[in-house]
């Protein structure tokens, strides 16, 4: 099941989202952000 959660993005993050999203395998902004939420949660939420 799917919920809303709302955030608040910086115009330079929104624009590659974008980007992403125009270039990527990607249904629409939401598919782009769950999708690196959950690189970030793979790799333990750590910079490399």
């Amino acid at each position: 099941m799917k919920r809303v959660f709302s955030v608040s993005l910086g115009e330079e993050t929104i624009s590659k989202v974008e980007e992403i999203l125009e270039s990527g395998p990607f249904r629409n902004k939401s598919h782009v952000v769950e999708e690196a939420i959950l690189q970030l949660f793979k790799r333990g939420g750590k910079d490399e």
